[in-house]
């Protein structure tokens, strides 16, 4: 069914629209970024090749039970633009809604910074100055990046999903080569000798449970097609590309985690430089493997970075259009670019770049960070494909017991993620959700209606006593960054 432009701004342009395998290259392209490289160490830290099988067992069900729901909500609300955020809206208020739309934007901007972080890493094997990407030079050099991808991607929405498109084929290159590579070089006894991993590990439940905030990053960009989700040509086309997606990255991810441990024990593997990725291929091919996998890393960062930027100002951007944030989030450009919604991005960004230089581990920080900050706009997303197939929404009609089976598996998945997220990074995210607010009464003042409602008054007050006591918590060191 073709779904007609909307009308854009008074003398701009009809929007772009995107084929089905573009969305799909959106999909794979902003799930395949700096977190595969990371894989085989932040597992290793965790668990054994036992408890890795469990988690991907677990993940990969989650997500797609999640991607399912995006395919599901993308076919019985094929109205709804920016999936995570106009779901959240249309099934809990406007102040959840806004909550959704902010955290999923706050965490594709943390998520940019993990991408800066790894390439400086990268360098940093070379360059001692840049030391693991959280150094002054490393930062100042990040953050020049950061300003030289909002200038290309200014130049308009076309050029940088065509540019995507290409990144995405080459970046997957590398990473198959690893694979193939650490395949033939695998050694049985060294992975018979990794499978238990409880000697230093813990229980199987806690080693499965540490995995958790790794794979939900990894993950991210399963909801791709469907925040961009405006620019289809065919509205059918948005649930396709994002099941065909979630599959083409499923299986690289669980691969590049489960052949590491073939090479050398996990114990050295949780202690390799980031990316760990490279230093796993140097083990068993040599120094030109560190090289190899080092450059696929940055262009397949550069890559990811180009999709998340994209996506994090689109959700700002139709946010806006409801009414939901400022009227000047609204403006775009001829070329069809949502010039303060980049820049919005782009300055999160940068602050969250300073903040790494005092974080323990930048990476880690900003990675479960962005993986935190996503729950809730995931939790309420499939808490409202259960609410529609269950019947509860306006239109009553219900869905098939595999549908509802589908969304009940997706929200119990994602509560468990909060659970796995602990407290610490609960905290936090409210530190950054709390402030958000100020957006929110923007918006409403500009329409000149009631701010608050005693509903979302009870929200926002859980949310500035969640931010206080992470403040709280972080001065008394009780929790760190």
């Amino acid at each position: 069914m073709q779904v007609e432009t909307k009308p854009e701004a008074a003398g701009a342009p009809a929007s772009v629209k995107l084929t089905f395998w573009t969305m799909t290259s959106m999909v794979v392209g902003s799930m395949v970024g700096a977190g595969v490289f990371s894989l085989p160490r932040r597992f290793a830290q965790a668990t054994g090749v036992a408890g890795a099988l469990i988690a991907w067992t677990v993940a990969g069900t989650g997500m797609l039970m999640l991607a399912f729901v995006f395919q599901m909500l993308a076919v019985r609300r094929p109205t709804m633009d920016a999936g995570v955020y106009a779901y959240a809206k249309a099934g809990f208020g406007e102040y959840p809604g806004f909550f959704s739309a902010f955290g999923y934007w706050a965490s594709a901007c943390v998520g940019n910074v993990t991408y800066w972080v790894l390439i400086m890493s990268t360098v940093g094997a070379i360059v001692p100055a840049l030391g693991d990407g959280d150094t002054i030079l490393a930062i100042v050099l990040s953050s020049i990046g950061l300003w030289a991808f909002y200038a290309l991607i200014s130049r308009g929405v076309k050029e940088a999903t065509a540019i995507n498109r290409v990144v995405t084929v080459a970046k997957l290159v590398p990473i198959i080569v690893f694979i193939l590579l650490v395949l033939f070089y695998l050694d049985p006894k060294v992975f018979a000798e990794n499978w238990g991993g409880a000697d230093y590990a813990g229980s199987l439940f806690s080693q499965v449970k540490g995995t958790m905030l790794a794979t939900v990053f990894v993950f991210l960009g399963v909801e791709g097609a469907s925040v961009y989700s405006r620019h289809a040509k065919r509205r059918e086309d948005v649930g396709r590309a994002t099941v065909l997606g979630f599959l083409s990255v499923f299986a690289i991810f669980a691969s590049v985690t489960i052949v590491s441990y073939g090479i050398m024990p996990m114990s050295q593997i949780a202690e390799l430089r980031q990316p760990s990725m490279a230093g796993v291929l140097e083990a068993a091919v040599g120094t030109w493997g560190k090289v190899f996998v080092s450059v696929g890393l940055i262009i397949s960062v550069l890559g990811a970075y180009l999709a998340w930027t994209l996506m994090a100002a689109e959700v700002l951007l139709v946010a806006a259009k409801d009414d939901d944030m400022p009227r000047f989030l609204r403006r775009t450009s001829p070329a069809d670019v949502p010039v303060p919604a980049l820049v919005m991005s782009t300055a999160l960004a940068q602050l969250f770049l300073i903040v790494t230089y005092f974080s323990e581990d930048a990476f880690t920080f900003a990675l479960d960070l962005t993986s935190a900050l996503t729950l809730i706009p995931f939790l309420l997303a499939a808490a409202y494909a259960l609410k529609v197939m269950l019947g509860w929404d306006a239109d009553r009609r219900r869905g098939s017991g595999g549908q509802i089976l589908i969304a009940a598996l997706a929200t119990v998945y994602t509560l468990f993620l909060l659970f796995a997220a602990g407290l610490k990074f609960v905290l936090v995210s409210f530190i950054v959700y709390a402030p958000a607010t100020i957006l929110f009464v923007m918006a409403r003042r500009e329409q000149g209606r009631r701010l608050f409602s005693p509903a979302e008054f009870v929200l926002l007050a859980v949310s500035i006593a969640g931010a206080v006591l992470g403040i709280v918590a972080l001065a008394a060191g009780w929790i760190s960054l």
